[in-house]
């Protein structure tokens, strides 16, 4: 089944990916793409939708998309720097604002319109620009203003095309859900048709066609994603697909041995390989972090490969990346994205293997996978599981990684975990975990001296991990979870909690 897809052109928009998830919401199918590597055939997409960006129009080094194809030819909203250019090479003029309109601001003017229908006077938007438009461009029509911007909506009178200063996309434009669903639905006319479970369906008839009778070797990390994959492949090709789960020696308490009790009930073709003594050895004696991941990464390569050598005639390698991994490999203008750390996928399979690459999920972001799986009946608990690094608690472990340090952190980890199950916290935070800090401290225990570690917790709230904020846990609960990490686990006397947001922390420690 063909569904109506959206085109959103990235100029570099801290926001882009949250476009791309509200226009999901409404069971639209859409794709990001850098505003100079636009798809060849625009004539694919029913809509196009036009990014913010932290350039100025008014800059020599302004962005300057090719409209040709789009513009008066299909319904196209542009937002933040798009309304800007529409306005400052069409006859418009854009000038630095007076003050940086940043934050929360309320609407004071609307217009009769489609594209506001069910939005009045006072519904709350969200700007973020220094620049303003000050006269808006060749058959620019007024929509709506704020307080402090008059130009904030307008449209092109004779064309499909509408212009916002403000950020539909994030949470705190109120009405942003419904000004997307006018402008996709009202008055672009796509067909909101794009649900989980039509994605399972078609995914399934698209895995049967492309394998066939052929064997796909997976590996499993106990998480969201992979299991997802694991089970659209298995509905695709059942006793074809062969799941490895590999035991790095670095995963929470009794995981390894929970994870394959789950996977059994699915109904997967599991195996499950305990390798964490030959991944201690690798990590023996490293402390930098990246020397870690790469000895990890390494490690698991070796053992993945190993294990599927011991396969028949497999042809396919089978990988959980979703859409921010494919999105996130090409910048919005075409040159290198900083590398913050190194990834732990897959990607990374030596060529003596010769299989190819087969990725159910890369059209997918988080939270859809989630609701895939849910449509699937997946077990509740696996799909709200928290994210996981992929070298697990190597990472959480700052310096040398011991076999003594990491039974510390996972009887910590298990405390903290279990403890927030307990407390009915869990599902309320996105990711949560402890690290264990290469700090000894003076403590007293009893009558006695005590110089032992300090660990330190984490938990925060977020959405795709691209930012977060950590939460304001009970009071009442850390300090029940520090008693019980101190009482409980045997060389700790001391606990701190992390209360740094991303950014400019990230979420690991590492």
């Amino acid at each position: 089944m063909q569904h109506d897809k959206v085109l959103i052109l990235d100029f570099g928009s801290q926001y882009t990916q949250l476009i791309a998830r509200r226009v999901r919401e409404l069971n639209i199918y859409s794709e990001i793409h850098p505003f100079n590597k636009p798809p060849k055939n625009v004539d694919d997409y029913k809509a196009v939708i036009l990014s913010g960006s932290p350039m100025s129009v008014r800059s020599e080094d302004a962005f300057h998309p090719d409209l040709s194809e789009i513009r008066g030819k299909k319904p196209m909203l542009a937002v933040c720097y798009g309304a800007q250019y529409l306005a400052h090479f069409s006859g418009g003029e854009v000038a630095e604002s007076n003050t940086r309109e940043y934050g929360r601001a309320n609407l004071s003017f609307v217009e009769e319109d489609a594209f506001f229908k069910n939005i009045s006077v006072g519904s709350q938007v969200w700007m973020s620009h220094s620049d303003t438009i000050k006269n808006l461009p060749t058959n620019g029509k007024l929509l709506a203003s704020t307080h402090d911007v008059k130009n904030a909506a307008f449209k092109i009178e004779g064309e499909s095309t509408y212009a916002i200063q403000f950020h539909p996309e994030v949470y705190h434009s109120k009405d942003g859900k419904q000004l997307l669903e006018n402008f996709l639905v009202a008055i672009a006319n796509v067909n909101p048709d794009w649900t989980p479970n039509a994605f399972v369906q078609e995914t399934v008839d698209d895995l049967q066609a492309k394998l066939g009778d052929d064997k796909v070797v997976l590996g499993l990390s106990g998480g969201v994603d992979s299991s997802v994959a694991a089970m659209l492949l298995h509905k695709a090709i059942g006793k074809n697909l062969y799941c490895i789960f590999v035991n790095n020696g670095l995963l929470r308490k009794n995981e390894f041995t929970e994870v394959l009790e789950q996977y059994k009930g699915m109904g997967l073709n599991v195996k499950g390989v305990d390798a964490s003594a030959r991944f201690l050895d690798a990590l023996a004696g490293l402390s930098d972090p990246e020397k870690k991941r790469k000895a990890i990464g390494n490690a698991f390569i070796e053992v993945f490969d190993q294990e599927a050598n011991l396969i028949e005639d497999v042809k396919w390698l089978a990988q959980g990346t979703i859409y921010p991994d494919v999105i996130e490999s090409v910048s919005a203008t075409g040159g290198p994205s900083a590398t913050i750390k190194s990834h732990h996928n897959v990607g990374g399979l030596p060529d003596y293997m010769k299989l190819k690459i087969v990725e159910p999920l890369r059209a997918l972001f988080k939270d859809e996978v989630r609701r895939v799986g849910a449509s699937m009946g997946m077990d509740k608990d696996l799909l709200g599981r928290h994210p996981f690094p992929g070298p697990g608690l190597a990472i959480r472990i700052l310096g040398d990684i011991t076999a003594e340090k990491v039974q510390i952190l996972q009887d910590v980890d298990a405390v903290f975990i279990n403890g927030l199950r307990d407390a009915g916290l869990y599902d309320k935070v996105w990711q949560a975990g402890a690290i264990l800090l290469p700090v000894n401290s003076v403590g007293v225990m009893g009558d006695e001296r005590t110089y032992e570690k300090c660990v330190a917790l984490r938990a925060v709230e977020s959405t795709d991990g691209m930012t977060a904020d950590w939460v304001n846990l009970p009071y009442e609960f850390l300090q029940k979870t520090s008693n019980d990490i101190i009482n409980k686990v045997k060389g700790v006397n001391r606990v701190v909690y992390d209360i740094s947001s991303k950014p400019p922390a990230t979420i690991e420690w590492e």
